[in-house]
């Protein structure tokens, strides 16, 4: 049995590449059909700033740092 790490993604949904590039519904679909952990968690009216960044990063590093050192 594989082990993975967790993953979590913190996206806009204002983000002017979510469509385009990003596409964050493909990610979910790869992850679910691999059985790899991933936390997708997107965010109203956040685009791709430095705001948005920091208004998410602490919870970011909280959930690798449970999970890295658990």
């Amino acid at each position: 049995m594989k082990q993975f790490v967790p993953a979590r993604v913190d996206q806009g949904e204002a983000d002017n590449f979510l469509i385009e590039q990003l596409k964050p519904e493909t990610l979910q679909a790869s992850a679910e059909k691999s059985g790899y952990p991933l936390e997708l968690n997107l965010h109203e009216g956040y685009d791709h700033s430095y705001y948005f960044i920091s208004s998410f990063i602490e919870a970011h590093l909280r959930f690798h740092q449970h999970h890295l050192t658990s």
